[in-house]
């Protein structure tokens, strides 16, 4: 991987990097994902992964899942200056290493190859309850739901037998139990 040329990615005598997952429940609005990207875009951060969607369609609240990386002062400033964007309703700050939170990443992918390929391509995907979305006699199009760690083995082991195209949703995270995350 080539090494980051932003300042703000470098590690300090006060942290290390680590990754983290950003959540943020904003205004359903035009332009609101352009200024939450772009405070990240102006001030040199990296984002691994985005996901975005409504999910509250009375109260036109969207919830954005940021995967980034940074020093504990880097993600402490992230969430400071997104706290402070006028359709910010409130941030959360998960942490990859926290047993309370889920973290799954959706991924499709389109394998071509024979029946023993396909079958093959099938069994290893078995411990991630795949669903088949399309089947022909010389592909077939898979559904699977796992950690990005995950999903990654399943590409790097999946190209021998005929994966030609991979579609990911990017990582969602949501608490454990009951309790939902407050500010």
């Amino acid at each position: 991987m080539p090494k980051p040329k932003s300042a703000y990615s470098q590690p300090t005598k006060f942290g290390k990097e680590e990754h983290h997952i950003i959540v943020v429940w904003v205004d359903n609005e035009a332009g609101v994902l352009a200024r939450v990207i772009g405070l990240f875009s102006g001030r040199g951060y990296n984002i691994e992964s985005l996901a975005v969607a409504e999910v509250d369609k009375k109260k036109h609240v969207s919830r954005i899942t940021i995967v980034t990386k940074g020093t504990p002062e880097v993600i402490q400033q992230i969430k400071l200056q997104l706290g402070k964007l006028i359709p910010v309703h409130k941030v959360a700050d998960f942490s990859r290493n926290d047993p309370d939170i889920i973290f799954k990443e959706l991924a499709l992918f389109k394998l071509v190859g024979n029946v023993a390929k396909q079958k093959k391509a099938k069994l290893m995907c078995k411990k991630f309850n795949p669903v088949v979305l399309d089947k022909t006699q010389k592909s077939f199009v898979i559904q699977v739901t796992a950690l990005r760690r995950d999903i990654d083995k399943l590409i790097a082991n999946l190209k021998p037998l005929g994966l030609i195209s991979t579609s990911r949703t990017g990582a969602v995270a949501m608490t454990r139990g009951k309790e939902v995350f407050t500010q």
